[in-house]
């Protein structure tokens, strides 16, 4: 489905890295100029659209034989912002038109826990052990918030992306304890074998 706009990029001359950094530009604006304004659904359309890029760079980069590590290293680093960017603007409309503090420091929660599920098994990767799995992944949490935020909005249905939050908060804390378990499990191992 992706492939015309694969062929496309790429005889344009168009980098994966490049591609990489408008998707995530475009989540960036979706997010913080649509949801601090109470315009859930329409953000959601605008983050989809851009979303799209995150499959295309690998896909060219893969077809190109342009595969990286700085390509890898830039793609994971601005996951990051635009996730941050979806659960901020998220925060901000609960701070705002939403009017909620519960929900407010729920969506921060579930920001901060995101970035640790991902910093926890990039950083144990570094040291050479294995930090994957749990609950919580990164496109579970972005498919889960985006489809039932466009949902509660358009059914005006605030508790679909409400439960959501709360949903995310849980797994993403059991992801990152799963995580830091597994990981001490390794290094104990590995401190307990002899030399």
């Amino acid at each position: 489905m992706l492939a015309p706009f694969v062929n496309l990029f790429l005889r344009l001359g168009i980098s994966p890295d490049a591609v990489t950094l408008v998707g995530t530009l475009g989540v960036a604006a979706g997010a913080l100029a649509f949801f601090p304004r109470g315009l859930l659904w329409e953000g959601v359309l605008v983050i989809t659209a851009f979303v799209f890029s995150d499959l295309i760079d690998g896909q060219m980069a893969r077809q190109s034989g342009r595969t990286s590590k700085f390509g890898a290293f830039w793609d994971s680093t601005l996951d990051r912002i635009g996730d941050g960017a979806i659960f901020g603007g998220l925060l901000l409309y609960f701070a705002g038109p939403g009017d909620d503090y519960l929900y407010l420091c729920l969506t921060l929660y579930c920001l901060i826990m995101g970035s640790v599920t991902s910093y926890a098994r990039a950083r144990a990767e570094s040291l050479g052990m294995d930090a994957k799995g749990g609950l919580a992944e990164r496109a579970d949490r972005l498919v889960a918030i985006l489809v039932l935020t466009f949902f509660g909005d358009v059914l005006d249905l605030p508790i679909l992306y409400e439960l959501t939050l709360w949903v995310l908060a849980a797994a993403s804390t059991y992801t990152v304890a799963f995580r830091v378990l597994k990981v001490r499990r390794q290094a104990h191992a590995e401190a307990d074998r002899p030399a």
